[in-house]
């Protein structure tokens, strides 16, 4: 029904009765300030700075950029003893993981230790998560063998190979540091959920497949990382299988799954699976030891060299034309390090209710690979295995890296000879064991029923890494998402805009005016959080009643992805742990099918879904006045159908 048709009371001025206010125009400069506070500083990390004084105000500054400064003087007998039990279980972990992943990289495997003792010091020093235990990881190593080894052979030329690694690795930390340090940590964000799925699934599988070569106890193999070239190399030298080297793979990688699953199916026994690579380097240590399997056929690491860190400094190549070939490395290393570190590190920050902020990891992280290359390291980030180790063993704070890196220099000084007789074929089984971990085929079918376009983009990443490279994998993918996302990305900078309504007591009421997706989806995690802190520092300033709901408008969100739907998750978890209620207004159709198939309305409750923002306050301000405040605990009868 239109105006026209509704018959006013006579003498009424209808002007004066309906009349909605315009917003007040806003200054140029003022709006292109806001869009840039919004866009580098969305958690604004100067809040506690401010009505400090200049002392103060240094030692909040030095505890930024050196979290340590900020938990140790707290720490306690109790927290030691919990980082020094994760420390010695990461530390049993990490001597054979490094020194698997540097032969992975075509790099002598003493720089596998080297990298486990320098870089955690400084992120022990640097980082902001108690959790993230710092090491190597398959899939930069692969990327550097691969990289490197088009321009530089390394069975040739070794010591040149050597540096440009040491190089390429200072690249990425400068890389890696300066996005923290410029607040450009949004960078990241473009590799969406959907594609480091596929990208880190498609190296895994080409990870797999090199290890054949130490399995089948081939001498000769192609350098090349594609699935054709592979199995050509494999079996155009069926005459050079060794059954002793084969069978030997088999039962260690036969032995690492077997525990891997026990500790899924017990918990409390982690650290069955934790040290099984320990175990499968003794065992096959003594094996080949005792059988002398090295004469017949079975490869072994030989001599390590005994002795801490040598300086690299000089080693770095910074002459053409290697120079542009460390830069190239280094770039796609050191994003693909960052997505992987700063996520894992998310996820696990999650699960204790804590706060990680992205940027200052990123400055840890670069920080810990610029030093790492002048100490002959490579490089190096958070890997989910050894952190899912470190988060199980207890740890507490970041100090369980330290006593990691001590145990590793201990290894350095003392115990190096006694890897000499380990075999290079249960290094094979330790990397496939820990790479069959990375094929996520679950999150593949759970893509495939959420978004099809986003298993499409998963799929496409998938491909090009197995039968191209990890380069041609990673442009697939990135032109898929660009297609998708070309009109969104016109406005990236309105993207996740959240305006805040007028206040009502225990309720905070968000509106969000784009499209979700992964380009906005960090963005907004931050945004809602930083929301949420103003206000209930709002409420306890002023006295009111504290908060209890977040009402998110959903009325422009016109589409989700993955990305989107994992955002959302997180906030409920985060809300949830706070004591609060999030509850969603007007979801759209395709919105609402997205978040139907992916279980999140069943997870958030049918009940906390309206259709108008006035609904949703009506039935919160019932619940505030007619229960006692805490949502979480009552499932009463729903208000609404919607």
């Amino acid at each position: 029904m239109g105006n026209a048709d509704y018959a006013y009371p006579s003498g009424m001025n209808v002007e004066c009765v309906h009349r909605v206010a315009i917003p007040p125009p806003q200054p140029f400069f003022k709006s292109v300030k806001y869009s840039m506070k919004e866009t580098f500083f969305p958690d604004d990390p100067f809040r506690k700075f401010k009505n400090q004084p200049a002392s103060k105000r240094f030692v909040l500054g030095l505890q930024y950029f050196f979290p340590i400064f900020e938990w140790a003087p707290k720490y306690t007998l109790h927290f030691f003893k919990s980082d020094l039990i994760a420390g010695i279980t990461i530390a049993s972990l990490a001597i054979p993981q490094g020194i698997s992943y540097a032969k992975l990289a075509n790099l002598p495997p003493i720089l596998g230790l080297y990298s486990s003792f320098i870089p955690p010091l400084i992120y022990a020093m640097m980082g902001s998560s108690r959790d993230l235990a710092v090491g190597t990881v398959a899939v930069g190593s692969l990327l550097i063998a691969s990289m490197l080894g088009r321009v530089v052979n390394f069975n040739e030329n070794p010591k040149l190979f050597l540096h440009l690694a040491f190089t390429a690795t200072f690249f990425a930390g400068v890389l890696q540091a300066s996005l923290g340090l410029f607040r450009l940590g949004f960078i990241v964000d473009f590799l969406s959920h959907a594609t480091i799925v596929g990208f880190m699934g498609g190296a895994a599988t080409v990870v797999c497949l090199q290890q054949l070569k130490s399995i089948l106890g081939l001498e000769h193999f192609t350098h090349e990382a594609d699935l054709v070239s592979v199995m050509r190399s494999v079996f155009t030298q069926t005459h050079e299988w060794r059954w002793e080297s084969a069978v030997l793979g088999c039962c260690f990688i036969f032995y690492l799954l077997v525990t891997r699953y026990f500790s899924k199916r017990k918990p409390k026994f982690f650290w069955v699976s934790a040290m099984a690579p320990l175990m499968s380097v003794i065992l096959g240590s003594l094996l080949v030891y005792l059988t002398h399997a090295e004469k017949h056929g079975v490869q072994v690491i030989g001599d390590l060299k005994k002795g801490l860190n040598p300086p690299s400094v000089t080693d770095l190549v910074f002459v053409s034309p290697y120079m542009g070939t460390a830069i190239k490395t280094g770039l796609v290393t050191g994003i693909i390090a960052l997505a992987e570190g700063i996520a894992v590190g998310r996820s696990f920050a999650m699960f204790k209710n804590y706060h990680i902020d992205g940027n200052k990891e990123m400055i840890a992280i670069g920080t810990m690979n610029i030093f790492g290359s002048f100490t002959s390291c490579y490089l190096t980030t958070g890997p989910f295995s050894r952190s899912a180790v470190n988060y199980n063993a207890g740890c507490k704070t970041a100090a369980s890296n330290i006593v990691m890196s001590i145990v590793v220099m201990l290894t350095l000084l003392f115990l190096t000879p006694l890897f000499h007789f380990t075999p290079l074929v249960v290094l094979s089984a330790i990397i496939v064991s820990a790479m069959l971990g990375l094929i996520d085929y679950q999150a593949a079918i759970h893509l495939w029923k959420i978004d099809k376009f986003d298993f499409l983009v998963c799929i496409s990443a998938y491909v090009g890494v197995v039968f191209g490279s990890v380069e041609i994998g990673l442009v697939i993918a990135a032109k898929n998402i660009s297609f998708r996302q070309h009109s969104k990305f016109c406005s990236l900078q309105k993207c996740g805009t959240i305006s805040n309504a007028n206040h009502i007591p225990g309720i905070l009421i968000l509106e969000i005016d784009a499209p979700i997706y992964f380009a906005n989806a960090s963005y907004l995690r931050e945004r809602i959080t930083r929301w949420i802190d103003e206000e209930e520092d709002r409420i306890k300033a002023a006295g009111q009643t504290s908060l209890q709901y977040v009402i998110m408008d959903m009325t422009a969100v016109g589409n989700i992805d993955t990305s989107g739907i994992s955002m959302l998750e997180e906030c409920k978890k985060t809300v949830d742990r706070r004591g609060l209620q999030l509850v969603l207004v007007n979801l759209r159709s395709e919105v609402m099918k997205k978040l139907n198939k992916s279980k999140f309305l069943d997870e958030l409750g049918h009940k906390w879904i309206f259709l108008t923002v006035e609904e949703a306050v009506g039935a919160c301000n019932f619940m505030l006045q007619t229960y006692k405040p805490n949502p979480m605990k009552d499932e009463s009868e729903g208000w609404n159908n919607a």
